[in-house]
């Protein structure tokens, strides 16, 4: 459950022992949201944008509603620069010309990589890049100093600015590094959500086209915010 902490709580400079989150994107739906569940639970965060002064804006609304300064803003070099864990959270078409504006500040980092390839406007329809796993293309564009996680890939946006809103998704995490797995399952635990392991990255074309699934089962259901879940694993066996 989400706790509401108040105001007068520590600020990012002195919150103690929780990893600086620089969330590459920040500005948008999915990455504002994330980015404002993990700063409600005590994470110093840094939005990242193509326009800094956007992220700078959008920085200071996030820390006017959460009554803390904890969230700061800039360009998507600075956030990632900022980062312990940085998180891409970007179009397909802007994920690869975003990881080489930045890639030399991502050296021994874990990148948590949330990119669907969709392909408007079919975007209810699976399009897969050519070698499959979009996120698996970009560890092999960074090598093995960056720990590339693959996660969230489906969970909606709709309601991640609703603290008081449950979010039935379940998030797939994808990594050749298990620790760094580990790492990330607890930042969706953070954000009120169950994290499992899927393996190893090459697993994330699954979640990746998924995307596409729940998308069309909105449209011909009318519901917002489509989620799966994992069945048959008992609940004292998430990290």
């Amino acid at each position: 459950m989400l706790v509401n902490e108040g105001k007068g709580q520590q600020s990012m400079s002195t919150k103690k022992n929780l990893p600086v989150i620089g969330v590459l994107g920040g500005t948008g739906k999915e990455g504002g949201g994330l980015a404002f569940r993990w700063a409600h639970r005590g994470y110093p965060v840094f939005l990242g944008s193509r326009s800094a002064e956007k992220a700078i804006e959008a920085a200071a609304a996030m820390n006017k509603e959460l009554g803390i300064d904890r969230v700061r803003g800039g360009s998507n070099r600075e956030a990632a620069a900022a980062a312990e864990i940085a998180v891409l959270s970007v179009p397909y078409a802007a994920q690869r010309t975003t990881i080489m504006e930045v890639q030399d500040a991502l050296k021994g980092k874990i990148l948590v990589d949330v990119t669907v390839p969709l392909m408007p406007p079919k975007v209810n329809r699976v399009q897969l890049p050519d070698n499959g796993s979009a996120v698996e293309a970009i560890q092999k564009l960074l090598g093995a100093d960056v720990h590339v996680v693959s996660a969230f890939q489906n969970v909606s946006a709709h309601h991640l600015k609703d603290l008081s809103h449950v979010t039935e998704c379940d998030v797939l995490v994808c990594s050749d590094d298990p620790v760094a797995s580990d790492e990330v399952i607890k930042l969706v635990h953070a954000v009120g959500l169950r994290g499992w392991n899927g393996g190893v990255l090459a697993n994330s074309i699954v979640a990746e086209g998924l995307t596409s699934v729940l998308i069309a089962l909105n449209q011909r259901y009318k519901v917002p915010s489509a989620g799966i879940r994992i069945t048959g694993i008992p609940d004292a066996k998430v990290m």
